[in-house]
């Protein structure tokens, strides 16, 4: 039989959709609650866990306790033996590194967690390679490898690792510096590797960084939209390069790694969090414009969860508008588009295909999963 470990960073994207573009610190998790943040690594990794239901009789569960595992996985349904008891307090990456290295040395054979690139660093500094590990996505940033594209890929992945259909993979852990990333700098930093089972359908790959040597196809992409926007309308930008030189062809001064929005040619909210979008949308109509994120091909749930589940309901997923360089679309090797909002009616909702704007009066048809 074999044993699984579980470890939930309960704070884990604590910041995503108050805007704060991470969650790492305690000032950091502080500020987001009182802007009304709400925990949701909880429920992402008891939808992960819901997965193995089928299977439970074939392994054993070796977890945290209370909201570090032992929640999630009762909301889940299933039997798990604590191994950790000293987390009832604010938990820390203390927490997270001493849990991992008692797991491995009680013999699990896969360790499950639960976060953002801050604990799959926490993993690394933990226990290295001497174990399989897999990601369980619900941080706010996620540019490292050993995440699966959703919380159901990550069940469904461990169900194949279970059953010996998985080969082992060394995936890339990468980090920012959060403190320059919310400054509008982005500097990524490679902090080790981590062994995880694989099969592509359902993992991220690490992030890549845009190339923009297409300036052209850029300004082209900005006319596009320039000619699409109408008076009265609200535009919802979403962060990254592609988006922020789009629009300062368009004249707006955007945030590089924030959400904007913008009415009759004007930023009216920059570095905008899901409630400044849900109260501008009572009396606009509005569109969303995203841009995949470069090696990944996410267009939703990494780094943009203001753009969150209710704000994409209220502008309906007919007003999403993907661009994208033909170049980073083609950097995809094939692989669909996908969203991770954290509910999985709106991932179905914007699963199809969508015409990427690519050029001026220029688009693509390309498949997006749920």
């Amino acid at each position: 039989m074999k044993r699984l470990g579980l470890i939930v960073n309960p704070v884990a994207g604590l910041g995503g959709r108050v805007g704060l573009k991470g969650s790492d610190g305690v000032e950091i998790q502080r500020r987001a609650v009182e802007l009304g943040a709400v925990p949701h690594a909880l429920d992402r990794s008891a939808q992960a866990l819901a997965a193995l239901i089928p299977l439970r009789t074939e392994f054993e569960l070796l977890t945290c306790s209370g909201v570090m595992g032992e929640d999630a996985a009762e909301q889940a349904g299933l039997a798990a033996q604590v191994i950790d008891s000293s987390t009832t307090g604010p938990t820390s990456a203390a927490d997270t590194i001493r849990a991992a290295r008692e797991m491995v040395a009680k013999g699990i054979d896969l360790l499950l967690f639960a976060g953002g690139d801050g604990t799959a660093r926490d993993i690394v500094s933990a226990i290295g390679t001497r174990v399989p590990v897999l990601g369980i996505p619900a941080g706010v940033k996620i540019h490292s490898a050993v995440y699966a594209t959703h919380p159901r890929s990550a069940g469904e992945l461990t169900r194949a690792y279970l059953r010996g259909e998985t080969q082992l993979h060394q995936a890339e852990v990468m980090d920012l510096d959060e403190d320059a990333f919310r400054a509008g700098r982005v500097s990524p930093k490679l902090f080790g590797y981590l062994t995880m089972p694989y099969l592509q359908r359902y993992v991220q790959g690490v992030k890549a960084p845009s190339v923009l040597s297409e300036p052209a196809a850029l300004e082209a992409i900005a006319e596009d939209l320039k000619e699409r926007m109408k008076p009265g309308w609200l535009y919802i930008f979403g962060p990254g390069s592609t988006t922020h030189t789009v629009a300062s062809h368009l004249g707006l001064n955007k945030t590089m790694l924030g959400v904007d929005a913008v009415l009759d040619g004007e930023i009216v909210s920059a570095d905008a969090t899901e409630r400044d979008l849900l109260r501008l949308l009572v009396g606009y109509p509005a569109e969303i414009i995203v841009t995949p994120i470069g090696g990944q091909g996410c267009i939703f749930g990494r780094g943009n969860q203001q753009i969150s589940p209710a704000v994409i309901r209220k502008v309906g997923w007919a007003y999403v508008r993907v661009i994208s360089t033909r170049e980073k679309l083609q950097a995809l090797n094939g692989a669909a588009l996908w969203a991770d909002t954290g509910d999985g009616e709106v991932d179905e909702l914007l699963g199809g295909y969508f015409a990427v704007i690519v050029g001026y009066k220029e688009s693509v048809m390309y498949k997006v999963t749920a």
